[in-house]
């Protein structure tokens, strides 16, 4: 008996052996896996919802060859989507989408996937800030070559809104009708549906082929801002603690943590408010105006954009916000 016991705990143990070892689930990678693959928000209420916060060109960067970008080659992260909002409005079973970037195809799935009513394919009304790269290149997957979409309502201001009826190959989508821009005016309000409204107002930023925009999104209970590109602070007439004083979220600029971050480049060509310096501007604010804060728009350098990192866990601990990929905001 006792041999037989013998046997069968050495054959057990062999067999234990040869057991293909399982992965380990706690890595960084795995964590953003799940959370944004298995995490499609779904609204009720109308609400905003974060479908991307990563600078114009995304993360990992073309051409990046620092430690921020080389492991995200071989295993993208697919939390890192170029900086867009969603708005689902269920009353009126209406999406709008805030940047059409060049992760377009995937954030407006998101979009349509978060709403609790069926929602097009394509929202009922895109909004762009300004005319770099990350904020209206998605545009061209609304052309023929792709959705080859009709009558898109694209709301631009007058700078914008020439500039893409007046360049290819955008000024095609307005010839074919896949997009038709409407015409918005600096702190104009927009009344978009029985229970959502927009207001568009200027700010200073590098300007070169249109002017820029943020946006306050004015919900039926609470409003939130979204500037994801600004100069700094105190070159805009408006004072952004004023600003934040009147609504309830604010998801503000904040391509780089600190000058350190980007000591290759001329910080006067690319000159966004450093986070540390926003957060010395805010630190006399209450802790319910600084719960307000979301910081947004990372650089792929950003090491806020590690929700696990040092310095993101300084952001938190002073009292601010991260936005994350999917969060949801009620309006």
């Amino acid at each position: 008996m006792i041999k037989n016991l013998l046997h069968i705990c050495v054959l057990l143990l062999i067999l234990s052996a040869c057991k293909p070892k399982e992965k380990p689930i706690n890595t960084t990678e795995d964590t953003n896996q799940k959370a944004t693959e298995n995490s499609t928000p779904k609204i009720t209420n109308t609400a905003l919802v974060i479908l991307g916060t990563v600078q114009d060109a995304g993360s990992p960067q073309i051409g990046c060859k620092k430690d921020c970008c080389k492991d995200l080659f071989t295993n993208p992260d697919p939390s890192r989507k170029v900086v867009s909002l969603g708005v689902v409005d269920t009353k009126n079973k209406a999406t709008f989408l805030f940047e059409a970037t060049p992760d377009i195809a995937t954030q407006v799935k998101t979009l349509k996937n978060s709403a609790n009513f069926n929602a097009y394919e394509i929202p009922t009304g895109v909004f762009l800030t300004h005319a770099h790269i990350g904020h209206y290149a998605g545009l061209m997957y609304l052309g023929k070559e792709a959705m080859n979409a009709s009558n898109t309502p694209v709301y631009a201001m007058p700078k914008m809104k020439t500039f893409l009826e007046n360049n290819g190959p955008w000024s095609q989508l307005v010839a074919n009708q896949n997009i038709e821009i409407k015409a918005t005016e600096n702190n104009k309000t927009i009344q978009l549906t029985s229970t959502l409204k927009v207001v568009p107002f200027t700010v200073p930023h590098r300007d070169e082929f249109s002017e820029t925009v943020g946006y306050t999104i004015i919900g039926p209970n609470k409003s939130a801002l979204f500037i994801p590109d600004i100069d700094k602070w105190n070159k805009w007439e408006q004072d952004i603690i004023t600003e934040i004083a009147k609504v309830d979220y604010a998801f503000i600029d904040a391509t780089f943590f600190d000058a350190a971050e980007i000591n290759n480049r001329d910080i006067s060509e690319i000159p966004h408010p450093f986070i540390v310096e926003s957060m010395e501007l805010f630190k006399e604010l209450t802790f319910t105006e600084k719960s307000k804060i979301n910081f947004i728009h990372f650089n792929h350098t950003n090491p806020a954009l590690n929700i696990k990192s040092a310095k993101a866990k300084q952001i938190i601990k002073n009292g601010f916000n991260i936005a994350q990929i999917n969060g949801v905001y009620n309006l």
